[in-house]
């Protein structure tokens, strides 16, 4: 076997913005099945791909062998728990599940069944991201002590859709928190505490739309922060260490393409204009230039896992572990207090 059919449930923005043009980037997987109601979008979009009603319909075809969970929050749980019983390797877009003990359960349950089970952590590939990544692993920076990445947005309008309307898995916190938490696990490991407020700024918002977390590592601390009423955003990173400090503003463009319909192709396809600053003790400064990023780099990621047996690149295990920052910083929330990881 030289490719794997994959079988998309969901076609939402999720769905149609990264993940199909990013499963159709990659020669060694090919894009079956979508479960969606927007059959003519999606045969305009993959004329290959063939729109069917259910879940049901993706676990019956023998002929598919990766289910890629593309749908709102609340159904990742018990829709990964159905392909992976049907027989199916998983992907689950981020977050992993609404609670720790669902994921848990998931990886449990994939490592019972011998499949692989992946998380779309995909801003991992981030460009500033990989770029701070390159840094501190040079020792350009020195010894960390204040990490802050930021991913905010101005829209004062409340978007009509599950994930501004309240539910289990909704709010900013739940949809840009995981990226911010597994970015920080990549770097630095399991934090000692967390520290995290959340907030509802937004007139009639139902869910929190600004959130604040505090990550204690001893000696280094890291901030993540993201808000929806930001007009004039600052640096998206921002690294203080003992051999200086980086500054990048603008976030990674891969997004903004896709969304635009733009599609992975030959060399790069989202170039970024935004160039960090790496200021030195000297009083000196230099231009840092920012790393490409690499979304397909996911999928192709997910295709060695299928076809030549290697890890998945984001493993559940990543994501439980990144469930359990996130659980950890909503008691910090709700208890006005600090909580210890254990």
């Amino acid at each position: 076997m030289n490719h794997v059919n994959v079988g998309l449930v969901g076609y939402g923005v999720a769905g149609a913005a990264f993940h199909a043009p990013l499963i159709a980037a990659e020669p060694r997987l090919s894009l079956k099945s979508v479960v969606t109601s927007r059959a003519e979008k999606l045969a305009a979009d993959h004329p290959g791909a063939r729109a069917v009603p259910d879940l049901d319909a993706v676990l019956a075809d023998k002929e598919i062998g990766l289910v890629v969970i593309a749908t709102p929050n609340d159904t990742h749980a018990p829709f990964a728990r159905a392909a992976l019983e049907a027989g199916k390797a998983v992907v689950v877009d981020k977050p992993f599940t609404p609670t720790v003990a669902e994921a848990e359960g998931l990886v449990a349950l994939a490592a019972e069944k011998g499949l692989p089970l992946g998380v779309f952590h995909n801003r991992r590939w981030d460009d500033g991201f990989l770029t701070v990544r390159r840094l501190l692993a040079d020792g350009a920076l020195g010894t960390p002590a204040h990490y802050e990445a930021h991913f905010d947005r101005f829209r004062p309008s409340i978007k009509p859709g599950w994930r501004e309307e309240g539910g289990e898995g909704s709010g900013l916190f739940y949809d840009l928190g995981p990226h911010l938490v597994d970015q920080a696990l990549v770097l630095f490991g399991k934090p000692r505490a967390v520290t995290a407020d959340l907030a509802r700024q937004r007139p009639g918002v139902q869910v929190d739309d600004w959130f604040h977390l505090v990550l204690d590592y001893g000696p280094l601390r890291v901030i993540l922060h993201a808000g929806m009423l930001t007009c004039l955003p600052g640096a998206v990173l921002t690294v203080h260490g003992t051999g200086g400090s980086y500054v990048k503003y603008g976030l990674d463009p891969q997004e903004a393409v896709l969304r635009a319909g733009g599609r992975p192709g030959p060399g790069d396809w989202a170039p970024t204009t935004e160039h960090g600053t790496l200021h030195l003790p000297d009083g000196g400064s230099r231009v840092v230039r920012t790393e490409p990023g690499d979304y397909p780099a996911f999928y192709g990621g997910v295709a060695a896992s299928l076809l030549d047996g290697t890890p998945m690149p984001v493993p559940g295990e990543d994501a439980v572990a990144v469930m359990r920052v996130i659980d950890a910083a909503r008691r910090s929330a709700a208890e006005g207090r600090r909580v210890e990881m254990a």
